[in-house]
């Protein structure tokens, strides 16, 4: 029967070791160690009880000791666990509902991309490596496309979240386009070449349709042909919204490139309210001159006209004047110079021929027309002045940027292109995972009023120091500190850890 031994060595000091007797022997089945003083001889005889309790699958028959006492000299450090971050992130993922997706390899690689964005064989890595949390590598991309199945669940549970939790009706919605690019060039029905947002001209892409409601929470998207126009995305996004949720009406607010006679007939004809960004340039001179005259160029004065498209509103802004005016004699001081060496300056904006052909000369139309718009910007609607006056037609056409800046954090801090995958439902998958992602960013930006980057820091800062008892091979969990930061962070959460 094995037993633990307590004996003197030369030096003085008290070794432990777990022997057993055979024919009147002792038979050492395991040295733990040396020892001089009570602590650590105590440290050695609870490894040495652990060790036996392993080997033998025999539990002692006295209770164990409540606190466990390690020898820095039978411990190795093997790195950190973020601990603290898996379970803040955790607890904002099960507040979102996407814990009802009951798809664990999802929301897992929703969280490592929060944490620390990677591709998908490197996530599975940082997973194990961080939270001690394994997936099998060999199944991954085979998996990779079931998760597509839950994008209409997803955003279901995203539109669900913001009605109950953030009250928003969601009777104004904003909608925005971009391109993502894949580390190929290699183009497909899906992939291809296009107008890159990102300068990537030469790369395939694809365009994502994105809505989100007026704190930039997403809402849904659809993904498009890389060499799809902008403009006939945006009908095909919001009747998938209408019919996924029941929406019977709702406000969409979007920039000038979605704008078109058709889009807004059929807006109009689905019963669809819109504010539209329209393009200055393209109005007639009639209502350049009468916009320029009514404005006055007085600071915050508006002005309404009733136009085919709707009615459009005109502001105008003093800060938008003095931009616009530096940007003017710009392109104006350009132009001269290409005009005195009689260069045709395509990408010059006042320069035209003659009407002889024969010479370039200023074009002094347009700077004429350019200096009337000066510090104008124009807004379409269908909206009566009844119902919202111009100052809030444009305050709600102003929240566009929040589509922007969640386009900037799914693309930087999530790291959402370039994309790796080829195969069509392995693209779409890694967009769910990553809308996904963009559901707990665009949460804790709203509830902490942080950038992402500083909440992930703020996160990694709170780690668990991982040691191992190279006697017994336990591993221990060592907690950083909470710091001030991560407090305050719990409390803008509402969490406690």
């Amino acid at each position: 029967m094995p037993s633990i031994r307590k004996t003197k060595t030369s030096s003085g000091a008290t070794a432990i070791q777990v022997v057993r007797y055979e024919n009147r022997k002792v038979v050492m089945m395991k040295h733990l160690g040396s020892a001089k003083t009570d602590e650590e001889i105590a440290a050695l005889v609870q490894d040495a009880e652990i060790w036996l309790t392993r080997e033998t699958a025999q539990s002692s028959l006295f209770s164990p000791v409540p606190n466990r006492t390690l020898r820095l000299a039978s411990c190795r450090y093997v790195g950190v666990r973020y601990t603290f971050a898996h379970t803040i992130l955790s607890a904002i993922i099960h507040r979102l509902g996407l814990t009802g997706l009951n798809n664990q390899l999802l929301t897992d690689f929703a969280l490592i991309r929060v944490l620390e964005p990677a591709s998908k064989l490197r996530s599975i890595w940082l997973m194990e490596q961080y939270f001690g949390i394994k997936h099998a590598k060999r199944s991954i991309y085979r998996l990779l496309p079931k998760i597509l199945e839950f994008k209409p669940l997803i955003e279901k549970l995203a539109v669900a979240f913001v009605q109950e939790k953030i009250s928003d009706d969601l009777s104004f919605v904003l909608y925005d386009v971009t391109t993502l690019y894949f580390e190929s060039f290699e183009a497909d029905d899906l992939r291809q070449p296009g107008f890159s947002k990102d300068n990537k001209a030469n790369q395939p892409q694809i365009v994502v349709g994105l809505l989100v409601n007026r704190q930039g929470f997403p809402l849904g998207f659809e993904v498009f042909q890389g060499n799809t126009f902008e403009g006939k995305t945006m009908l095909p996004v919001l009747e998938a919204f209408r019919s996924a949720h029941n929406s019977a009406t709702c406000t969409v607010v979007a920039d000038a490139a979605m704008m078109g006679i058709k889009n807004i007939e059929e807006l109009n004809e689905r019963g669809l309210n819109y504010i539209v960004g329209a393009r200055a340039a393209s109005l007639s001179p009639v209502v350049i001159e009468k916009a320029a005259t009514s404005l006055g160029q007085i600071d915050g004065a508006t002005v309404r006209f009733e136009t085919d498209h709707g009615d459009l509103i005109c502001s105008f802004s003093a800060k938008r004047w003095r931009k616009d005016k530096v940007e003017m004699d710009k392109q104006i001081a350009k132009a001269k110079r290409f005009v005195d060496k009689q260069e045709s300056g395509r990408r010059a904006k006042f320069v035209k021929n003659d009407k002889r052909k024969t010479a370039y000369v200023l074009n002094e139309a347009l700077v004429e027309k350019t200096a009337k718009l000066l510090g104008i910007k124009g807004y379409y609607t269908n909206i009566k002045e009844t119902k919202l006056t111009d100052k809030e037609i444009i305050a709600h056409y102003h929240d566009l940027w929040h589509v922007e800046q969640s386009f900037r954090m799914a693309k930087s801090d999530l790291a959402t292109r370039p994309i790796f995958h080829y195969k069509k439902d392995a693209v779409k998958a890694h967009l769910v995972i990553c809308f996904a992602a963009l559901m707990i960013g665009k949460y804790l930006e709203i509830k902490t009023e942080l950038s992402l980057r500083n909440i992930t820091d703020v996160l990694k800062s709170v780690t668990n120091a991982r040691i191992i008892n190279t006697t017994t091979n336990e591993e221990f969990n060592l907690p950083s500190e909470v710091g001030s930061e991560a407090k305050n962070l719990l409390k803008k959460l509402g969490l406690s850890y």
